[in-house]
């Protein structure tokens, strides 16, 4: 590359645009509203994502975002702390699974996105 990346986002849809953007407030996620049918949620200055009020089943269904940990049972707990599956009917957390590249746990967003949560072996 010639030139220097300063980042990288991935676009996901919402079925219920304003549940999903209470859904991400609820996991601390920063948000900046762009327009009225689009949101940038940001963890810290490089790592973010945009939000669309927009749904194709198909798309979200088989939209997967994977975030790296530095703790992946800090992480878990912080998760289930919130009561996210009491808040928002279709959200799922799984247990922390085992793998041989590292520890990973999985949730469901509001609208069926699936986010993966590891943290690789050292």
């Amino acid at each position: 590359m010639n030139y220097q990346p300063k980042s990288i986002r991935a676009f996901i849809g919402a079925k219920n645009y304003e549940e999903s953007r209470a859904f991400y407030r609820e996991l601390d996620f920063e948000e900046i509203v762009i327009d009225q049918k689009m949101c940038l949620f940001k963890v810290n200055e490089n790592l973010g994502f945009y939000l669309q009020d927009y749904y194709a089943e198909e798309w979200v269904n088989n939209s997967m975002i994977f975030l790296e940990v530095d703790d992946v049972e800090k992480c878990a707990a912080e998760l289930q702390s919130k009561g996210l599956t009491s808040k928002f009917q279709d959200v799922k957390i799984t247990e922390i699974k085992q793998f041989n590249w590292g520890r990973e746990l999985f949730m469901h967003d509001p609208s069926g996105v699936l986010w993966h949560f590891g943290e690789f072996a050292k």
